[in-house]
C-alpha cells in the first residue's frame, strides 16, 4: 500500500482549515458570491484560534524588477494558501495551476483550493512543483496528478 501524503503541516494544520470550511460550507451552502465563503472562512479560522490573513500581496520578481503581483485569498499561519472559489461546475486544472501558481510565487510549502459553490464542499490540497521551471495555466489533459490531491464529491 503506498505511503499517505503528508504536507509540510504534518496535515494537522490542513486538517483544521479543511473542517474550518466545511463548518462554512454546512452553515451558509452553496449560492453566494466568492467574497462571502472567504471571508466567512477568514472568520472562522480565527475564531478557531488560526492565524488567517486575507488579500495577501505576493510580488513575483526577475532580476531584482517586480513584474508580478498575486493576490491570496487567505493565507494561514503563514504557511497554507487557501484560495477560494463559488463555482456551480466542478474545479478545473486552471485553478489548480492557480494554485500552483501562488505556491511558486510564495515559496510556500501547501495550498488548498475550495469550491464553496456546489452541494457537497469541493477540496483539493496542492503542493508545489518537484522540479523548477514555468509553471502555466494548464488544460485537462496534462496537470500532474502528484501535484495534488483531490477530494471528489
Amino acid at each position: 500500500m503506498p505511503e499517505l501524503v503528508t504536507d509540510a503541516t504534518n496535515n494537522q494544520l490542513t486538517y483544521q482549515v479543511i473542517g474550518a470550511a466545511m463548518a462554512v460550507h454546512n452553515q451558509l451552502g452553496p449560492g453566494f458570491k466568492e467574497e462571502v465563503y472567504e471571508k466567512a472562512l477568514w472568520v472562522e479560522l480565527n475564531q478557531r484560534g488560526i492565524a488567517a490573513e486575507r488579500q495577501v500581496q505576493i510580488s513575483v520578481e526577475h532580476c531584482g524588477e517586480n513584474v508580478g503581483v498575486f493576490y491570496l485569498d487567505v493565507l494561514a499561519e503563514n504557511t497554507v494558501v487557501i484560495e477560494v472559489k463559488a463555482f456551480s461546475h466542478q474545479l478545473t486544472n486552471d485553478e489548480l495551476a492557480q494554485v500552483i501558481n501562488y505556491l511558486k510565487a510564495s515559496g510556500l510549502p501547501v495550498g488548498l483550493l475550495f469550491n464553496f459553490g456546489r452541494r457537497a464542499l469541493q477540496y483539493h490540497r496542492v503542493f508545489p512543483p518537484k522540479s523548477p521551471g514555468n509553471i502555466q495555466r494548464i488544460g485537462r489533459d496534462n496537470a500532474h496528478r502528484s501535484d495534488i490531491e483531490t477530494n471528489h464529491e
